[in-house]
């Protein structure tokens, strides 16, 4: 599980307070990142997360999606921010779907996300013409920085401990403890 997998499943679970399975193989060489279920609403989430912060492929785009331009090595990263590629490959596909299914997880019965550092405008109206809700990076650590920062609790998951050690860090250096 990639780093910003394992935040955005750390959020889940303990700001949103919800169930997570990350990580879930399915045929085809095809990988969920993560369902959640929140256990008050039993709501379901499929949470793909697209983290960049490379330069020009940062951002989400609308930009066309070709399975061609994904096999080119140099055309691969731009493909991987599209829309259409959560669409067809994180979402749409065969074994993802088939795999979901199994967990109780049926068309027009859970959200669909995309973690990204940031999207083109065009990109938000095509996910949400796809049912799609998109989910800042940049938001979701600034929530779990101010949630872990007021706990005094301490956290077993590493992921979670190490960004509220950060938080409290940098609440010390602005001379805010």
């Amino acid at each position: 599980m990639e780093t910003t997998e394992k935040i955005v499943e750390a959020y889940v679970r303990y700001v949103k307070g919800w169930a997570t399975i990350p990580n879930i193989k399915c045929p085809g060489q095809y990988e969920i990142d993560i369902l959640a279920i929140d256990p008050a609403s039993v709501d379901r989430y499929h949470i793909e997360s697209g983290v960049s912060i490379s330069g020009s492929y940062s951002k989400l785009t609308a930009k066309e999606y070709s399975d061609e331009k994904l096999k080119t090595w140099v055309k691969a990263a731009g493909q991987r921010r599209t829309v259409g590629y959560f669409v067809q490959r994180k979402f749409g596909s065969t074994g993802v779907t088939e795999t979901l299914k199994k967990y109780g997880f049926l068309p027009g019965g859970y959200t669909k996300i995309i973690v990204s550092w940031g999207w083109e405008s065009a990109a938000k109206e095509e996910a949400e013409k796809n049912d799609i809700v998109l989910w800042d990076f940049r938001t979701i650590l600034q929530e779990i920085a101010v949630s872990s920062r007021e706990k005094r609790s301490y956290f077993i998951d590493d992921t979670l401990r190490t960004l509220q050690l950060f938080a409290r860090a940098v609440k010390f250096e602005n001379n805010v403890d």
